[in-house]
């Protein structure tokens, strides 16, 4: 390290925090010279790294350094929404967003939390900050937007890794109507509007069904693109993880050790409920009623900064409101609705590190002893032939007498949660007969076959999800399968049947079929002799598949109204096929406008709209139609494929360009050693001038997975950089 370097990084952080005192400085920097001497990063052929380190703390002193090299912004954005302080960079409009997340995240009780955590979790809450600090430090030229310096307690704040934590579900328009008295417009669709479904799938091949007898997993999360960093991570304290992570996070969230691995998928069970409270103005002080006594409101004072257009910061004082069930989040028919959900942050880092390390299935079950996985059930395979689906570890036992989709009475003791189910009594299937387990963010109903848990045998909250076509089309592929390899699993993965059609596009060739001659039949003639002749599979060459797709959004968005109050599942696949005959022939109708507006002509191949386009390192990305892009054959889940694509027209174009879906596929398995494939969706690093910024495009849209390197030995021939965190030349290469 240069003398420059360290006299201008000791500056930046004086200039940062005043209260750091020389002594102090002193500290954290041997501290971080020598973990950095103890951690090797080395980088494959794809920019993916491999971290070691001698402890668990310095593996992740050089996974979190790793990430930061890749997509420090990323990082960054995770936890100004995770601390609520994406205001201090965005501006007044973030507020709200913000104010939601302060309802649950107190940084005085983080800290707290903090001191309280075990000494092991202490020890890696700070080598994560350390990792984070020390890229700052020796890269002075990278200008965090808010966040100069990383504190340990700050891990807590986001200590599960899903795309949306249960907080997001509290509307902003209706906070801000409540705590600001103004309105906002509401960024969350309606009820029934549509929303690309984002989720995952999972499956796990038991080695009865397997070429090889070895246990099989699929891990395929549909999250917004670039959303997670691939790593593999390991120390000589037993830790060897490789999989994905969200950014900023020290644990892999979906993926696998030597013996063991587990998928994520979004859950439909009923983790947050809102309670109705009465509130009583007493003597100038509020109440609320909980049986036949009154219960003073908890009132707080929160203050938000926020940036001004001139860069300048002002800042904004709410007072807040909670009772024993949760803040208060609105009103609604003169009453306050308080939002409960899981608040345990010190259970959540544990149980979301310690599962990397479990090498089996009763390792894995003993970590989910602490409940404090909310929102997402578990696809497990693992080396001794065990597969398993687990449900969400975080459910409150309820009166099931009760509603709990809309507000429940929070003056009836009856309401109140009651502690937590026992993992025994959550729908799961171990070790199914069927030799098959599996999740496309359905029901658990379905997870297994005929050896699926039974829904007459739990309450109504366990799902409130139902069926998609993705998981009908993974039963039916699942079901006959035998003798698979890890190619077959991947074939499997990108089976291109867009079963959401099956049943409506039959319904829409008897429609024309029955239309009295005309113009308008004559016009449709050739779409739907297309359309009947198609095998309802997709491909880049596809016509009928631009046809079905632009007709099937046309009748969804018209068959919107049709739907009842709180409808799911397949509720409006149903809605679609009970549509008169003229409205399905109208929807058509306006595909085959549409494509000829937008395309100069009806037949155009379905790679010609749907594509990928990575064009810089903004997180919300601008599409041109002029640019570069990479055509994609699968579809959105929405029709029931299982390769997910959830791409649309953006201002300005035409095509179709996807922001979320497939992300990060992997298929695994597991015999005496492991072996897997993965592909990310463009890249390893967030760095357009970086080789590793798009240079997986081309397997992503084709499903061509490449070798995952786990085992040292397969590495010499590909590794491309070797270092220890801090080793970087003025000129940004590594050495070897």
């Amino acid at each position: 390290m240069t003398l420059r370097i360290l006299l201008l990084s000791l500056l930046l952080l004086g200039a940062v925090d005043g209260s750091v005192s020389a002594q102090v400085v002193t500290s954290e920097r041997a501290r971080w010279a020598a973990m950095a001497t103890r951690t090797t990063i080395q980088r494959d052929d794809w920019g993916i790294p491999h971290i070691r380190g001698k402890s668990d703390a310095d593996a992740v002193f050089g996974m979190m350094y790793a990430q930061a090299e890749d997509d420090f912004n990323r990082i960054e954005t995770n936890y100004l929404t995770a601390l609520g302080r994406r205001a201090e960079a965005e501006g007044e409009a973030a507020l709200w967003q913000d104010l939601r997340q302060r309802l649950f995240i107190n940084p005085a009780r983080l800290r707290q939390l903090h001191s309280e955590s075990p000494a092991w979790l202490q020890a890696l809450m700070q080598a994560w900050a350390d990792g984070l600090n020390y890229y700052l430090f020796t890269h002075p030229d990278v200008r965090p937007r808010v966040i100069r310096h990383f504190e340990p307690w700050m891990a807590l704040a986001f200590s599960e890794g899903s795309i949306g934590g249960d907080y997001e579900r509290v509307n902003l328009a209706q906070l801000a109507q409540f705590y600001g008295q103004v309105r906002i417009a509401a960024r969350e669709p309606g009820q029934h509007e549509y929303r690309e479904p984002q989720g995952s799938n999972g499956i796990a091949i038991a080695p009865s069904r397997t070429r090889d007898g070895h246990a099989m997993l699929l891990i395929n999360p549909h999250t917004s693109f670039f959303f997670r960093a691939e790593q593999q991570v390991s120390s000589e304290a037993g830790l060897n993880v490789y999989g994905a992570a969200t950014w900023g996070q020290f644990f892999i969230y979906q993926g696998f050790n030597e013996h063991a691995g587990w998928m994520h998928t979004s859950s439909g069970v009923d983790s947050v409920d809102e309670f109705a409270e009465t509130i009583v103005e007493q003597g100038g002080k509020r109440f609320y009623r909980y049986g036949k006594e009154l219960r003073p409101v908890r009132e707080q004072t929160v203050t938000l900064a926020y940036r001004l257009p001139d860069g300048s910061m002002a800042t904004r004082r709410f007072t807040t409101f909670a009772t024993h069930h949760g803040p208060i989040t609105r009103a609604e028919k003169g009453k306050w609705i308080a939002f409960a959900a899981m608040n345990t942050p010190i259970a959540a880092l544990e149980q979301s590190f310690l599962r990397t390390k479990a090498t089996h299935l009763a390792a894995f079950m003993k970590v989910a002893e602490r409940r404090a996985n909310s929102s997402n059930n578990t696809l497990f395979a693992d080396s001794g032939g065990a597969i398993a689906y687990l449900h969400p570890q975080f459910v409150p036992r309820r009166d099931d007498r009760f509603d709990y989709r809309q507000p429940v009475d929070g003056s009836d003791p009856a309401t109140d949660w009651q502690g937590l189910h026992a993992l025994a009594e959550l729908p799961q299937a171990i070790a199914p007969a069927s030799g098959w387990a599996m999740n496309t963010n359905n029901a658990p109903w379905t997870a297994a076959g005929p050896d699926s848990p039974k829904q007459s045998s739990f309450p109504r909250y366990m799902d409130s999800a139902g069926e998609n076509p993705r998981g009908v089309h993974a039963a039916a592929l699942l079901t006959p399968a035998m003798a698979l390899t890890l190619e077959g699993l991947r074939a499997l993965a990108y089976d291109p049947h867009l079963n959401a059609f099956d049943p409506l596009i039959p319904e829409l060739v008897a429609a024309w079929e029955a239309m009295p001659d005309g113009a308008e039949r004559a016009r449709l003639a050739q779409p739907m002799a297309l359309l009947k002749g198609w095998d309802r599979r997709w491909s880049a060459e596809s016509v009928p598949t631009s046809l079905a797709i632009f007709w099937g959004e046309a009748l969804w968005a018209d068959t919107v109204a049709d739907l009842t109050p709180g409808a799911n599942g397949m509720a409006h696949y149903d809605a679609m096929r009970a549509a008169a005959p003229d409205r399905k022939l109208a929807a058509l109708t306006r595909a085959v406008d549409r494509l000829e507006a937008d395309f100069g002509r009806w037949q155009v191949p379905w790679g010609e709209i749907n594509r990928f386009q990575r064009n810089d390192a903004a997180i919300v990305q601008k599409f041109d139609d002029t640019r570069l892009s990479i055509a994609v054959p699968f579809a959105s889940a929405q029709w029931g494929s299982l390769a997910s694509f959830g791409a649309h027209a953006w201002p300005g174009t035409k095509r179709y360009y996807g922001t979320s879906g497939n992300s990060f596929v992997a298929v695994v398995e597991f015999g005496p050693r492991v072996r897997a494939l993965a592909v990310s969706a463009g890249g390893q690093s967030g760095n357009p001038a970086s080789p590793h910024f798009n240079d997986q495009a081309a397997r992503y849209a084709s499903g061509a997975l490449r070798p995952v390197y786990f085992y040292p030995g397969a590495m010499p021939s590909h590794i491309d950089q070797q270092y220890h965190p801090g080793q970087r030349h003025s000129d940004g290469a590594l050495p070897r």
